[in-house]
């Protein structure tokens, strides 16, 4: 186990099966990249860090979405909508 940064570890496949419980205990802490042959293959984090950075990206998708339905709405014309009765039909 090598600390790379104040809160990333790396941890190579062996390693993970014969300290899980240590290595659990850094996930909690910061990050946990796990190697395979000396190449990234999995990052372990909490579960707190990983629904924050989902978080994050619902947020950022709702804006990105917010924007492209906004440019939309100004480049679109009075054509470019069917009114509800027309729908029901």
């Amino acid at each position: 186990m090598i600390t790379v940064r104040e809160n990333t570890t790396l941890v190579g496949v062996s390693e993970l099966r014969k300290g899980i419980d240590k290595i659990l205990e850094k996930a909690q802490e910061g990050i946990v990249i796990i190697e395979k042959r000396h190449k990234p293959a999995a990052v372990l984090m909490s579960n707190e860090e990983y629904q924050h950075i989902q978080n994050i990206l619902e947020i950022s998708e709702d804006l990105v979405l917010g924007f492209i339905a906004d440019e939309r709405f100004k480049n679109s014309k009075e054509r470019d909508y069917v009114d509800i009765e027309n729908l029901l039909k």
